[in-house]
């Protein structure tokens, strides 16, 4: 199945392709002055740009698709799975984005040789530049481009082949002209695009004869126990899924996993943009909106739209009726529905939706590019091959980077088989690595050793779990929770002991480091006496320190704010009204302890 694309529907598309095309162009000459122009706009960016820029880069094509495979799956509960990751975002706003932004960065590997010393902290940023900047961000980046082949294949009836050159070439030139700047303008407008995109999928979805409205959506579900329990946001079919969906995340997720964009105390894509803010306000107002957006704002039309599918292809085999001819069968799962769904909709609308994805590609594509590109370039080339490099040269090997990370990446996209499998993956090889990346700011016994040893632990532990263990012990079958879990642990116990009895950090770069961020809590107190004894003054450049406790209260307040939010948006929809008043009642409740303890600062 495909559609049919009217004139007005290439004009929509062509018209945002063109608007995209050229803000880069207008932002070129900015961004080729300096890597730091390229790469984080200069420091001059409001956070309200930055903020529509980190949500933009999250709602990539695979997101409504990673959606929609969970809600075919496992019901709206299966959405758990990333709701979780809140607290996580909520402490590196209230926690994190002052101290990220108040460091100085062009990126965050800079903060391996600020907080660490030796040649082990610079081994440190080279290799995580490589293993990020490459390796990781070619996973990210061919996960939302099978997205695009998804698309591609049940709209425009494309061959997975044709989808890729077609993103690859678009992506490419713009990310590798107008640099970070020219990506937080045009996410914007895209950002804006891809809302519209969905809001109108959704509302055409429960418009089809078939679905008819949210009360025939909700009737034609209740007719099957099964299918009415995937409505509900607590609707967990067994303790199985309890556990696996809602108790694992909740007690062990959100610390422990490094995942792209709920890095438990902030990094990648979400640092660039806190880095490029004018101010430590800024970075905080940035990634405030950001997960307000990313959790509250976004979820229910993608969900609506997958909701809608269970009718419309109650199975797999509907799916592979529909797409056969199309897609390799292996492709073919419960993500491509929500492309499927949106085959029907009118002209004009069925432009603006194609339109919208493509945004949705286009922005987190040119993100991934120029994240991963940044620490090619100044963290690796610029650090370890060519440090005495003229700025024009950087910037040219970062445009060079650009364009053989989305090459990579669309090789790799044409091997993967669902959203879910990509999502799976990246969980996995971050699984315990989370907690160190917390504490790192606040405890001064965390050391290189021990951040190395988490990163290999966590890949080999990921390989073991993931690949090994039922061919070693077939009898002793492991769940996907339960190895998450032993992941966690053991790679967690790896780097305690690598944090106690490796190599120290040189209390010389404790020192100045400190003097720089002004790190709070007990953590540094042993620093704190022994700079006394050596007569070193660590406040003497007047840097705030910023307490802890008020910090976290703003975040569990934020958080009850925001879940509370989730669930009146789908009570209201759902036609509960009183459940949904009472429901964002609490939400506007939380913002009084937000303001007060959230915002406390000089700037």
């Amino acid at each position: 199945m495909s559609v049919h694309l009217s004139a007005l529907d290439w004009g929509i598309i062509g018209g945002l392709f063109l608007l995209t095309f050229l803000i880069g162009v207008s932002c070129a000459r900015v961004a080729g002055k300096s890597r730091a122009d390229f790469f984080i706009g200069g420091r001059s960016m409001p956070w309200w740009l930055l903020g529509f820029s980190m949500v933009a880069t999250t709602f990539s094509t695979d997101t409504p698709n990673l959606v929609c495979n969970f809600v075919r799956e496992y019901g709206i509960c299966g959405n758990w799975q990333w709701w979780a990751m809140l607290p996580s975002g909520m402490l590196t706003v209230f926690l994190y984005a002052r101290l990220w932004r108040r460091s100085q960065s062009l990126t965050d590997l800079e903060f391996y040789e600020m907080r660490y010393s030796g040649r082990l902290a610079a081994f440190l940023r080279g290799f995580r530049a490589i293993y990020l900047g490459f390796l990781f961000d070619i996973i990210v980046m061919a996960s939302v481009t099978l997205a695009a082949i998804k698309i591609g294949g049940a709209m425009l009836n494309l061959t997975p082949i044709q989808s890729v050159l077609g993103a690859m070439i678009i992506t490419a030139v713009f990310s590798s002209i107008g640099g970070l700047r020219g990506v937080l303008l045009s996410d914007f407008f895209l950002f804006l695009a891809a809302m519209t995109g969905a809001v109108a999928a959704a509302y055409f979805s429960l418009m089809r004869p078939e679905v008819g409205g949210v009360d025939g959506l909700l009737e034609k579900l209740s007719a099957s126990p099964e299918l009415f329990r995937k409505t509900e946001l607590l609707g967990f079919g067994s303790p199985a899924d309890w556990m696996a969906l809602f108790i694992i995340p909740f007690t062990v997720i959100w610390w422990s996993v490094w995942y792209p964009g709920a890095e438990p105390g902030g990094g990648g894509y979400l640092v660039q943009r806190m880095l490029a803010a004018k101010n430590e306000r800024h970075a905080l107002g940035a990634t405030l909106f950001f997960n307000i957006a990313h959790y509250a704002l976004r979820p229910w039309p993608w969900m609506l739209v997958a909701l809608c599918s269970l009718v419309i292809y109650p199975d797999r085999a509907s799916l592979v009726a529909a797409l056969q001819h199309v897609l390799p069968e292996h492709q073919i799962q419960g993500d491509v529905a929500y492309s499927l769904m949106l085959t029907t909709l009118p002209a004009g609308w069925i432009g603006l939706v194609v339109a919208s994805l493509a945004a949705a590609y286009v922005s987190t594509i040119s993100t991934q590019l120029n994240w991963g590109a940044s620490y090619l370039v100044n963290d690796f080339y610029g650090r370890f091959i060519r440090p005495s490099a003229p700025e024009k040269e950087m910037v040219w090997m970062g445009r060079l980077f650009t364009v053989l990370l989305m090459l990579f990446s669309g090789l790799l996209a044409l091997y993967l088989d669902s959203a879910l499998e990509s999502f799976n993956i990246l969980l996995s090889i971050g699984a315990g690595t989370g907690l160190i990346f917390m504490l790192r700011w606040f405890w001064w016994r965390i050391n290189a050793a021990a951040e190395l040893t988490a990163m290999i632990a966590s890949f080999l532990f990921a390989i073991y779990f993931n690949i090994l263990h039922d061919r070693l012990f077939p009898d002793l079958p492991l769940s996907g929770s339960e190895s998450m879990v032993l992941s966690v642990a053991l790679t967690t116990i790896a780097w305690l002991i690598a944090a106690w009895f490796g190599p120290g950090t040189d209390r010389q770069q404790l020192y100045r480091f400190c003097r720089r961020i002004n790190p709070a809590g007990p953590g540094w107190n042993a620093i704190r006496r022994a700079a006394r004894q050596d007569g070193v003054d660590l406040e003497a450049d007047g840097v705030p320190r910023d307490p802890l406790l008020p910090g976290i209260l703003a975040a569990v307040a934020c958080c009850i704010g925001i879940y509370a939010a989730l669930y009146g948006t789908g009570a209201l929809i759902y036609g509960n009204w009183l459940s949904g008043t009472i429901a964002f009642a609490v939400g506007l409740l939380m913002v009084w302890p937000v303001i007060r303890f959230g915002f406390r600062g000089r700037d």
